[in-house]
């Protein structure tokens, strides 16, 4: 039986039996983050991990994409949360949704079509499996625009290593399912839809015979072992972001980017 548990502007939460899907329902923006979407993410998580009767957690996204990250129509002009700099409270909340992702007791299942950078690469990244379909886009492009991957690169640099985040993260590679096999962040790849549902069906068929207090044990473990990003890598991840979005590059480069044209600074000489 399927029971919608919530439905929210950018989030819609489905249970089916002892499985949770979180499916970012934001397809006229390629489910593209807002700060309400990331309090909503952070929420979501929170409340599957003390919810006992969950075995696993699919996230997808609606639409045909998974997530392009944040929405820069929003990222300049946060909501005032407070304190000496409410830029960085706000993108602080991204670390938070990520870390709350990581650190679920339950089995977590990524869902990959379309496009997957920046914000939705760091959620890709959080999750035990992930499926990637032919066509799907990794990559983190935010240098581009003036700013930086911030919350999200202690996910990925866990994932892959430093080596091939910085050459994400430096060079703004946007890379392929396969690629994204070859380096470690997806686990399979499929053709299409139809496929992608029948490897989500298999992987939930398979952790039926996970025994959930050893997969919640093993995690932990595993998260121990792999160094859980510390606090103050991601305080000051958000600092940066803060400083970086409202410099007279980020404006450039959102400018760009929405006005589909070269920054500035995208000089043959470069």
């Amino acid at each position: 039986m399927t029971k919608n548990t919530h439905i929210d502007e950018p989030l819609e939460l489905k249970r089916e039996g002892t499985v949770l899907h979180v499916l970012f329902n934001r397809p006229e923006r390629r489910n593209a983050i807002t700060f309400q979407m990331m309090r909503s993410l952070t929420e979501a998580f929170e409340s599957a991990a003390s919810d006992k009767t969950l075995r696993a957690v699919v996230l997808r996204g609606k639409g045909g994409h998974f997530c392009a990250g944040g929405d820069l129509n929003h990222m300049r002009e946060p909501p005032d949360e407070g304190g000496p700099d409410p830029v960085a409270r706000a993108y602080r909340r991204m670390g938070e949704a990520l870390m709350a992702l990581n650190n679920l007791p339950q089995a977590v299942i990524a869902a990959v079509e379309g496009s997957c950078v920046g914000g939705g690469l760091g959620m890709a990244c959080s999750a035990d499996y992930v499926i990637a379909a032919e066509g799907s886009k990794f990559g983190m492009p935010e240098v581009r625009a003036g700013f930086i991957p911030s919350q999200i690169l202690p996910s990925v640099v866990r994932r892959i290593g430093e080596g091939q985040a910085r050459r994400l993260a430096v060079m703004a590679d946007i890379i392929g399912a396969d690629e994204a096999q070859r380096i470690g962040i997806a686990h399979e790849c499929v053709t299409d839809t139809a496929a992608m549902d029948a490897a989500i069906a298999r992987a939930l068929k398979q952790l039926r015979y996970a025994e959930p207090a050893a997969v919640a044990q093993s995690k932990r473990l595993i998260g121990t072992l792999a160094g859980d990003p510390p606090e103050a890598v991601l305080d000051d991840a958000a600092a940066t972001i803060s400083r970086l979005l409202q410099s007279d590059a980020a404006a450039e480069g959102i400018a760009a980017f929405k006005e589909k044209r070269p920054p500035s600074w995208a000089k043959d000489d470069a």
